[in-house]
């Protein structure tokens, strides 16, 4: 056998399989994960700001107060009834019902599922999302069948001057 067909064909230098060559990993699994748990620090200390104004928003929306808004005339809403508002602002979308004589409630018109509107179904005497047959307890907003866990979001009603305004939201505790 001849020396000539042992020789590699090419520089050595530029052999790139040469785990033994220096400097040819410049990033290992270690070097990695320390990029990666120092890019999550960052990351973290960036949003901690943040974090620390939602916290104080979220404090102070017990604190909040809400023009009076009217909804509607006593006279308008029979007994068994419902009507659509907005409240607190022009976008939120909410549902007065009228259960007797004096007794009202209010909900915000979303379910707690995926946001999809909630009808007063007079004839079952029942809240109903249409979307993934959600139903919610008209004396508490509270969920009763379906997927939503939450309930709806009770808006404060008061009646005075023979009609009937929304004051307020209810905070819900986590």
């Amino acid at each position: 056998m001849s020396d000539k067909n042992n020789k590699i064909p090419f520089n050595e230098d530029n052999y790139t399989h040469n785990i033994n060559r220096n400097n040819e990993r410049k990033l290992d699994r270690r070097g990695f994960m320390k990029t990666l748990v120092g890019a999550a620090g960052v990351f973290a200390v960036s949003s901690l700001p943040w974090g620390v104004m939602a916290a104080k928003e979220l404090n102070r929306l017990g604190d909040k107060k809400y023009p009076k808004h009217k909804i509607a005339d006593l006279d308008k809403v029979p007994v068994g009834d419902a009507v659509d508002f907005h409240f607190p602002g022009e976008h939120d979308s909410a549902i007065l019902i009228r259960l007797s004589e004096k007794k009202f409630v209010a909900y915000q018109n979303a379910c707690t599922h995926l946001r999809c509107p909630v009808f007063w179904q007079k004839d079952e005497g029942e809240m109903l999302c249409p979307c993934h047959h959600g139903k919610f307890d008209v004396e508490t907003g509270a969920p009763i069948a379906g997927p939503p866990r939450r309930p709806l979001p009770e808006i404060h009603v008061k009646v005075e001057n023979g009609a009937v305004y929304a004051v307020g939201v209810k905070r819900y505790e986590a």
